[in-house]
């Protein structure tokens, strides 16, 4: 009896818990996360698990679901709906973001960071964090902090080695469909031709590009190394995707809630670095095993090249260059 009196009275106890959590973190709320990578890309999963670290510790008070595949929005579509509140999560990136803020610019430009270290030193850091909260003002979606995509590499679908951006003139290189990363394939040397990723295999396959540019982890998921034959290292870009929510709905949270969130990112975060990190070190013997040939390009000739070109377009004339400066003595 006196058993039985005690796991009654440890239940009570539970419940009350239980219920003062919920209280404590205000109403109850559901989260839509629209992605249109794969699912089985790193960033993908990374965000799952975003999703199960928010719902467990927050006692099922935020509900996230999350959608990939581009099931709900294109990659074109994911700014404006998260914007919009249609979604209230997506990872975008610098390049995506340049139409509302065309200083952000400078973040998506070739060799900017010089490494993971440099890339997340900045990104999230006291410059990134100010930099979001820009973007939340002007945007109406609010950067929360920066995952680790990989290096931007090289990749075609015959077998031909690039040493020097001369060696991409009249390559269609695939970029994604924005201002800003239509101007890095220029920068890079190529005709940059503008297709959405989830239509990219098959214009690899069909041959209505030459070849494309992301990171080996992205590569290696979304199966492109099917459909090409050489891989060149360019390192071109220290890419990473932000989680970014929108500015009304974090307004709307407790503050309570919004540090589960912010906790939650930062698990996606670690899952997400660690993982590619721990990938990019074994995919070039992988793609090698699988028959592409791997090259290594004149990174000093590329970078040049690249940096030469941003400073004579008028992008650059919305770029803070100071800070700019300053970003890059960090590397």
């Amino acid at each position: 009896m006196k058993k039985l009196f005690t796991l009654m009275l440890v239940a009570l106890l539970m419940l009350s818990m239980s219920g003062a959590l919920a209280q404590d973190l205000g109403a109850p709320v559901k989260m839509i996360v629209s992605l249109t990578a794969v699912s089985t890309d790193t960033h993908a999963r990374a965000m799952l698990e975003f999703e199960k670290y928010v719902e467990e510790a927050s006692g099922g008070n935020i509900d996230v679901e999350v959608y990939t595949d581009a099931v709900l929005f294109t990659q074109e579509e994911e700014v404006v709906a998260v914007a919009g509140n249609d979604a209230q999560m997506s990872l975008v990136s610098a390049s995506w973001l340049t139409t509302g803020s065309p200083w952000i610019g400078m973040f998506a430009a070739g060799y900017t960071f010089k490494s993971y270290d440099h890339m997340t030193k900045v990104l999230n850091g006291e410059i990134g964090k100010e930099a979001f909260a820009r973007v939340g003002e002007e945007q109406g979606l609010l950067p929360l902090g920066a995952w680790y995509l990989g290096s931007r590499q090289i990749s075609l679908s015959e077998d031909r080695a690039i040493k020097t951006p001369e060696d991409l003139k009249g390559v269609n290189l695939r970029m994604p469909n924005s201002e800003a990363w239509l101007e890095l394939g220029r920068a890079l040397g190529a005709n940059p031709t503008p297709i959405s990723f989830s239509e990219l295999y098959l214009a690899l396959q069909t041959g209505v590009v030459d070849g494309q540019d992301n990171p080996l982890p992205t590569v290696e998921s979304a199966k492109f190394y099917e459909v090409q034959k050489s891989i060149t290292l360019t390192s071109h870009l220290v890419d990473s995707v932000w989680p970014a929510i929108n500015l009304g709905f974090w307004n709307g949270l407790t503050d309570a809630q919004r540090q589960i969130i912010l906790d939650g990112v930062e698990a996606g975060r670690k899952f997400c670095d660690e993982t590619n990190l721990a990938r990019e070190a074994n995919l070039v013997a992988f793609f090698k095993e699988k028959g592409l040939s791997v090259y290594e390009a004149d990174l000093d000739a590329f970078s040049e090249h690249v940096i030469a070109h941003y400073l004579n377009i008028p992008m650059s004339a919305n770029w803070d260059l100071e800070l700019l400066e300053k970003i890059q003595a960090m590397g």
